[in-house]
């Protein structure tokens, strides 16, 4: 973090200016190859990167055409919720354009001199990548409009009439953003990118492919049924999936021989929790409060979060949106309701008041 001499203009020269903001900022660090047990199963270059199939051409073409120009590459906004491969990407950018990855996120980003540390350690074409855009504070922002556009460094020394500024020139560099919060990243800045792509859940064939792949990383046999087993409850999140992936080989190397197959992906799923629609204890209890404590709703955010004893914003941001797409769940304005699919998936009897008009059979067949 850039020290107090930039916030006060008598307390250091020029020279003791520039000197400070040439020093990195805390919460960065650089990536060249630094080692790290759990990166090697991200993929390192784009044509690893399985799904995203139309993200992955429009990147295609942009980084081709920098590498054909000799130019550092566009601005890159990703958005999308965890673990979808946003960072991956920002590695892979570096990669593709042979060059560094500096890596910070918004909160870390506390005042314009962390920025600015940042920015002058870059070398021509260098990666920055910005994890949670959106919590940038306004006057960090607002000194990355002109570093992003004109490639130049504005900061302001001091207050009132003794303050000055002081103008760096910044190579020309690829900022790659970040963001589960597509509403909350500001329009200037949202604007201020070459391309902005959201990405999508991932399906589970393509799961599947990276189960598989991440199994020969981890040295694990694993069979394509067992593979299949374990993207089917990864709630189409490939950082599940790994994680799922790890735990099962655990249960296979304590309590078999070490393969991976159907019944062995079955039997370490259920054992930490997952069940056949990816839900884990957190995901059951919500509905159960719901059903079991509350006739099946509507009840409202903050009483449903102090049934489960989880943070309004964990149950709102965490674990709501999966229930909502598997149809288990619904928001109204009067709280929230749970579908005939959560009573059968918890097995229960839905009550006539679960069905829309009281009609039954519209959730038949």
């Amino acid at each position: 973090m850039a020290r107090d001499e930039l916030l006060d203009p008598s307390a250091a020269s020029d020279e003791e200016i520039a000197e400070l903001v040439s020093q990195p900022a805390a919460g960065t660090r650089s990536d060249p190859q630094a080692p790290d047990p759990l990166a090697s199963l991200r993929p390192a270059r784009l044509e690893d990167f399985v799904g995203q199939s139309e993200l992955k051409s429009r990147l295609q073409v942009i980084l081709e055409a920098a590498r054909m120009r000799q130019q550092a590459a566009d601005h890159f906004l990703f958005a999308g919720p965890p673990g979808l491969g946003k960072t991956s990407l920002a590695g892979i950018v570096a990669a593709e354009m042979d060059v560094e990855l500096q890596v910070t996120s918004g909160p870390a980003l506390e005042r314009p001199g962390d920025l600015a540390a940042i920015l002058t350690k870059l070398s021509a074409g260098d990666v920055l990548f910005i994890d949670e855009i959106h919590r940038l504070s306004r006057s960090v922002e607002e000194v990355l409009y002109p570093a992003m556009e004109d490639f130049q460094l504005d900061i302001v020394l001091g207050k009132g009439p003794a303050a000055r500024s002081i103008r760096l020139e910044l190579p020309r560099f690829c900022l790659v953003g970040a963001t589960t919060r597509t509403g909350l990243v500001t329009g200037p800045l949202r604007d201020r990118f070459g391309l902005v792509a959201r990405l999508d859940y991932y399906d589970p064939e393509d799961l599947r492919s990276i189960v598989v792949r991440a199994a020969g990383i981890l040295g694990a046999e694993i069979s394509s049924e067992g593979a299949a087993e374990i993207a089917a409850r990864s709630r189409g999140t490939p950082r599940i999936a790994n994680r799922l992936l790890r735990r099962v080989r655990d249960v296979a190397e304590v309590q078999g021989d070490g393969s991976i197959d159907t019944d062995t992906a079955r039997t370490g799923l259920e054992l930490f929790g997952i069940d056949s629609m990816g839900l884990d204890k957190v995901d059951r209890s919500i509905l159960t409060a719901i059903c079991e404590g509350f006739g099946g709703g509507p009840v409202g955010l903050s009483t449903l979060a102090i049934a489960v004893s989880e943070p309004t914003e964990t149950v709102e941001d965490v674990y709501e949106p999966y229930l909502i797409q598997q149809g288990l769940l619904q928001r109204t304005p009067r709280g929230r309701v749970a579908t005939p699919a959560a009573w059968r998936h918890l097995g229960l009897v839905p009550p006539p008041s679960a069905f829309p008009a009281g009609d039954p059979s519209l959730f038949e067949g």
